[in-house]
């Protein structure tokens, strides 16, 4: 029996997703014949080619043939105006960008060979502020990442051209995402998947047809990782079932396994055979048993399929089956990448930040050192789902001995560590096994800012090749942090960023405003602290998230106990996990998320920290209540305690 293991489009271009080539490796650890292919970054490939731009033109002009030039968005304007040299760089900047041909970095340099659409606009933008933005981020030296930087804003412009000009659904990072992210009802999906194929649907189309002709399957998992990916994970599996129409499918990943709990309409499974939730490992085994006639139906585990009631009527079945553990992180065993185009994936440099680009730019290993979250307990977390609540860890050894396999097979010593939460007692104790048995690699993931983490601790993870973290401060206020339970004070952050930051550790903060009774004052209060911390240098990059409430979370399941009501939610036949909700405060979210973001994309480039928290916003605010000096004062006192 051959399994082939499909990522639907689309995902990160620089690495491959993880579940396929965990899943690869375990399925073969138990005698299967398992095979993956990456059509994410295929199809990226394949449409971004000069023979694919010839096709793109056409359908552009075809699309705004009635339109005057001053009409046109800008993108599409400059893609036709500057077509000739479109033309000319696609290719040979991807080959750049896939590290193939590096000389090509003093050209691009020169900002003469690629056409500059809109995306470049950015630089001008920031010159305005900080003069020459480029050569205080790259000096005289920086030569391949200075062209990375532009090559990357040069592949933007095509990927904009091709979702306005071409196909809405295409994203870089995302496909139809918003067809399928918490959306009750099938229909938007189902009427596109039955409508006339896209631009890149076509394309997809015949990468799967490829597949299936390499490899026989006798069944095809898709995983889907997130919204976006839907979409392409069903119209790879239409394909699939034109051509063999008694082919399985199946489906799970994260997408599902958060989103679809609810699931209800039969019209999913014209696509699909089988969807598992949450760790795939035990559902497809089991299910896989089930195919070779060793297992009855109704043992399958967490696996939806459709059935029929007394009256013949199809409904869909989700089948249990708590008689069947998971299996254990000792005996997962390591990811296996064989199947995938590693020198294929795109190194990208998205940001003019140090950290901010690592999430883009490198082939990294994936790998998790734990399942779950030790701390699961944040009040804003879908706590109640297994992929946080169930907690496994399989040891420091087995997990170094996973990474030299993977160095074996790969030749990349990057990894980057996928966890919740990474654990810190078996981080420490992992670290000390990497410099007692000489692996040499380079390592990040996500952290909690927790007292654990003392500078000598931190300097341990430096030692053992910790480049990163990220971590959740999310509210810089601690009577909000107590409330979301994240068991910090912003003083104890201020500590453990400087610590890793000190180490030479990259540090990079989730930040979120809009958490439920938050008034203004404490969103500016957050701000203010947050300019604080950077301008000590305790992180060097971050993010605002817009808070949402989530099902699956404390906030979702018991929302008076955080002062809100949640929205009345239509009947939910497919996807549901945002919910909206009322918040008495009345705090103007909206209007100051804009603020925020303005304010820390400035903060991330090393400019703007001596402007007043008013310059960022449109209209009056209430001034700060923070003293100017709190953070310093902090990271003082706290070095001064250390070395007593």
């Amino acid at each position: 029996m051959t399994v082939l293991l499909m990522t639907p489009p689309m995902t990160q271009l620089n690495t491959p997703y993880p579940a396929t080539a965990y899943l690869t490796g375990f399925l073969r650890s138990r005698g299967y014949e398992a095979v993956q292919r990456d059509p994410a970054i295929e199809l990226f490939l394949e449409m971004i080619t000069a023979p694919a731009l010839e096709i793109i033109r056409q359908h552009v002009e075809e699309n705004f043939e009635h339109f005057e030039d001053n009409e046109l968005p800008d993108v599409i304007f400059n893609f036709l105006a500057e077509y000739d040299r479109y033309h000319l760089a696609v290719e040979p900047a991807i080959r750049f960008l896939q590290g193939k041909d590096p000389s090509l970095a003093m050209r691009i340099n020169s900002r003469r060979f690629l056409p500059e659409g809109p995306a470049f606009d950015t630089i001008a933008q920031m010159e305005e502020i900080s003069g020459d933005v480029l050569q205080a981020a790259f000096g005289n030296l920086g030569v391949q990442d200075k062209a990375k930087y532009l090559a990357t804003l040069f592949i933007n412009d095509l990927s904009n051209v091709i979702t306005q000009g071409v196909d809405p659904y295409f994203e870089v990072s995302r496909y139809g995402e918003k067809l399928a992210s918490a959306n009750p009802s099938f229909d938007n999906l189902y009427d596109t998947l039955m409508g006339d194929p896209s631009f890149s649907s076509e394309i997809l189309e015949q990468l799967v047809e490829q597949y299936l002709e390499e490899t026989q399957p006798s069944v095809v998992a898709l995983t889907v990782p997130f919204p976006g990916n839907m979409l392409g994970a069903l119209r790879i599996a239409q394909t699939c079932k034109a051509i063999n129409p008694e082919l399985p499918i199946v489906m799970g990943g994260g997408f599902v396994n958060t989103e679809l709990r609810a699931l209800k309409d039969p019209r999913v499974f014209e696509f699909v055979d089988f969807i598992c939730l949450d760790d795939g490992e035990r559902p497809l085994i089991t299910l896989l048993e089930y195919f070779e006639g060793k297992r009855e139906i109704d043992e399958l585990v967490r696996t939806y399929f459709l059935a029929e009631d007394e009256n013949g009527q199809a409904y869909v079945h989700l089948n249990q089956n708590e008689l069947l553990h998971d299996i254990p992180q000792v005996d997962v065993g390591a990811p296996i990448y064989d199947g995938l185009p590693l020198g294929e994936y795109l190194s990208l440099c998205e940001m003019l930040n140090p950290m901010h680009r690592i999430w883009s730019d490198g082939r990294w290993n994936k790998l998790t050192i734990a399942h779950g979250c030790y701390w699961r307990k944040c009040s804003f977390c879908d706590v109640s789902l297994d992929y946080i609540d169930r907690y496994d860890t399989a040891g420091a050894d087995i997990l170094v001995d996973r990474i030299e396999a993977l160095i074996e097979e790969t030749g990349q010593t990057g990894f980057h560590f996928v966890d919740e939460a990474l654990p810190p007692k078996t981080l420490f104790a992992f670290a000390k096994r990497l410099i007692e048995r000489n692996v040499v690699i380079s390592w990040w993931g996500n952290i909690r800012f927790e007292r654990t983490f003392s500078p000598a601790r931190c300097q341990l993870l430096a030692d053992s090749g910790c480049i990163a973290v990220s971590g959740g401060l999310e509210v810089a206020s601690d009577r909000l942090l107590k409330l979301m339970k994240k068991g910090v004070s912003v003083e104890r952050v201020a500590h453990v960023t400087k610590a890793f930051s000190d180490a030479g550790i990259l540090v990079h903060a989730y930040l979120m405003y809009g958490f439920p009774t938050q008034t203004e004052q404490e969103t500016i209060d957050s701000l203010e602290m947050v300019r604080q911390l950077m301008q000590q240098g305790c992180f060097q990059s971050a993010y605002w998230h817009r808070f949402v409430a989530t099902i699956h979370s404390p906030i979702g399941l018991n929302p008076e106990q955080f002062g809100i009501t949640l929205a009345e939610r239509p009947e939910i036949l497919f996807a549901e996990n945002d919910v909206d909700f009322t918040d008495p405060t009345g705090t103007d979210h909206d209007m100051l998320g804009e603020g925020l973001r303005k304010a820390l994309y400035n903060y991330m480039h090393g400019i703007g920290f001596d402007q007043p928290m008013s310059f960022w916003f449109n209209q009056p605010l209430a001034r700060t209540t923070m003293k100017k000096d709190l953070i310093s004062k902090a990271i003082s006192n706290f070095i001064l305690s250390s070395e007593e």
